[in-house]
């Protein structure tokens, strides 16, 4: 059977696209491939920054460097010097320090993403260099916010954490939002607005980001970050000393972004109930699911669990993917199924 990918995705995708992007490649391979280009090539190129931000063994200094010129690759014209000499870099300071070998492999040949971005059309790379331009923002905002001193430092307040769901996350929903109301025909019901999609859009990658911040929380705080607010940390009468002393003092705080974050998630389901193509009914569908049964995991689990690390199993994982292929059929069957996660132990 003759393939649908393009060269561009032949080379960079497969393997590597399968080994970086863990379950979302599920959701990848799904697409139409009108869309499914372009949202893999943007997932690559910021998994590429996002690898850049966090090695660690690399100083804060360097990465932040290293992501303003591989911004600056991505949203300017073509410049092979820099290319090149971005490409020693990474070969030299960052690839030896990758435990992940695909991750490796995804910085010795960035040069080859930054070739499929230019050969994408107009429009796709008019949306693809915004929404990476975002990212990229989120990325470097972490590095200042959290140096790497053995401190223990907090977002501010709730509407920086909000914002930087937005950088990293929701900019990815109206990112797919605009793309599929623009490149798939009939994409979206007839009487849906475009407005409302693209805000139930953005608050469905909030919502799956406030899943990763939760479920990271003991690893981010192992390396000095909080992404709850301080404020919101004051208010409870604690301070980051005892959140370092004992981190179960942040279970109130844990249990009200759950709320935020599955009111979000609902906004998902808002969304996913208003696609009409098939393919990408079932591609959106499947994060959302994960992360509501995901969502559940994490309300019934104490520190000691949140630390050995919550995720669905594998064989859970298996199912999910029938059902999902099933309740995509019908929206009442997607909110029974959808129902059925969030109250699942």
């Amino acid at each position: 059977m003759m393939s649908d990918e393009s060269s561009h995705e032949r080379a960079l995708g497969g393997r590597l696209l399968a080994s970086v992007s863990r379950s979302f490649y599920l959701t990848l391979k799904a697409l139409p491939k009108v869309v499914r280009e372009p949202i893999s090539l943007a997932y690559l190129l910021a998994r590429t920054a996002d690898t850049i931000a966090d090695t660690a063994a690399v100083s804060a200094d360097v990465r932040l460097q290293c992501l303003t010129r591989f911004r600056d690759l991505a949203l300017g014209p073509a410049n092979e010097e820099e290319e090149k000499s971005l490409g020693i870099l990474f070969q030299g300071r960052f690839c030896p320090h990758q435990t992940d070998e695909s991750e490796a492999h995804l910085m010795a040949h960035f040069r080859e993403a930054i070739a499929w971005l230019r050969a994408v059309n107009p429009a796709q790379l008019t949306a693809i260099r915004a929404v990476l331009e975002r990212i990229i923002e989120g990325q470097m905002q972490d590095i200042r916010r959290f140096p790497d001193d053995g401190r223990l430092r907090a977002l501010g307040t709730p509407d920086e954490l909000d914002d930087y769901t937005w950088l990293v996350a929701g900019c990815v929903g109206e990112f797919w939002t605009r793309l599929c109301l623009s490149d798939v025909p009939k994409a979206f019901d007839p009487g849906a607005n475009a407005d409302r999609l693209i805000e139930n859009g953005i608050r469905y990658g909030k919502g799956l980001q406030l899943i990763n911040i939760l479920r990271d929380l003991p690893e981010d705080l192992a390396a000095g970050r909080c992404y709850l607010p301080e404020t919101e940390i004051a208010g409870l009468g604690r301070s980051l000393v005892d959140v370092r002393l004992s981190p179960k003092v942040l279970d109130p705080l844990r249990s009200k972004w759950l709320i935020q974050c599955e009111e979000s998630l609902a906004h998902g389901l808002e969304y996913v109930s208003e696609i009409a193509d098939g393919k990408l009914r079932y591609a959106t569908a499947l994060p959302l699911l994960i992360g509501v049964r995901t969502a559940a995991l994490l309300r019934a689990a104490s520190w000691e669990t949140l630390t050995a690390g919550v995720k669905v199993s594998r064989l859970e994982m298996a199912r999910l993917l029938a059902d999902t292929a099933i309740a995509c059929r019908d929206a009442a069957r997607m909110r029974k199924l959808y129902e059925r996660l969030q109250g699942a132990k």
